[in-house]
């Protein structure tokens, strides 16, 4: 699969010879740098963007347009600011959903991302990691096949985030869902993916990008942040990001 943007002498090959299968159940990780394609592969599944060449396939049908059977999380969540906690999350409930059935299905998801509380509260009255997960239970709201994570935990303060990533976690694996993880923090995809992926150009940047690297995370989630196998692949992937080891040594 390959995503060409524009045409001609000003065309822009983004994404290149992409191959990718992702399990049922499985959380799969992209890293790569800035401008490696990661966030237009999350596009493409979502069907929010076509590919210029090859298919989408969720669940062994090919992706035509918006993809119902996933759900998106941005980096910002991007909530209406004048509805209510409750009825942002309700807007991501399936048109054909009953009422009295879509309303208990908000209030179950309130619950469960603790925010129970707030449900009348306005995205400006609340926190940046809270809003974030009234995002996130939009997004599930939904019963999607497919979560697909675009950073959404890169602007939340570190204590914040450490929260939300034991939230995503826990989630996945009382729904079972399948994750494909955007994210440029190599401890966060160690800590959430089964499966690690590399995105990155080769020799020629104008070819476009594809998958340079994959390895399968070792241990079962929730993993021990120190167990050494997650230390010395996390030194790996590092070296493949391009970050000497001094600088990414703790001060």
């Amino acid at each position: 699969m390959s995503r060409v943007f524009g045409s001609g002498g000003g065309s822009r090959t983004v994404l290149a010879g992409i191959d990718l299968e992702v399990g049922a159940g499985e959380v799969v990780a992209l890293l790569g740098a800035s401008g490696s394609g990661k966030s237009t592969l999350l596009r493409l599944v979502a069907g929010l963007d076509r590919p210029t060449t090859g298919e989408v396939l969720v669940g062994g049908r090919r992706v035509t347009g918006i993809e119902p059977r996933a759900a998106v999380v941005f980096q910002e969540p991007r909530l209406l600011p004048w509805r209510s906690l409750a009825a942002n999350v309700a807007f991501g409930l399936p048109d054909s959903t009953p009422r009295a059935e879509g309303n208990a299905e908000v209030a179950r998801w309130l619950e469960v991302v603790g925010l129970a509380a707030f449900a009348r509260h306005r995205p400006l009255e609340v926190s940046g990691g809270m809003a974030q997960r009234a995002a996130l239970a939009r997004a599930l709201v939904r019963r999607p096949g497919v979560l697909l994570l675009d950073e959404p935990l890169a602007a939340l303060d570190a204590l914040t985030r450490l929260r939300m990533q034991e939230l995503v976690d826990d989630l996945q694996r009382s729904s079972g869902a399948t994750i494909v993880l955007v994210t440029h923090d190599v401890e966060e995809a160690l800590r959430l993916a089964d499966r690690v992926v590399l995105l990155a150009a080769g020799q020629d940047p104008a070819a476009g990008a594809d998958i340079r690297y994959a390895v399968r995370v070792p241990g079962a989630r929730p993993r021990d942040r120190a167990d050494p196998r997650l230390t010395l692949l996390r030194a790996d992937l590092l070296d493949r990001l391009g970050v000497p080891r001094a600088a990414a040594r703790p001060v």
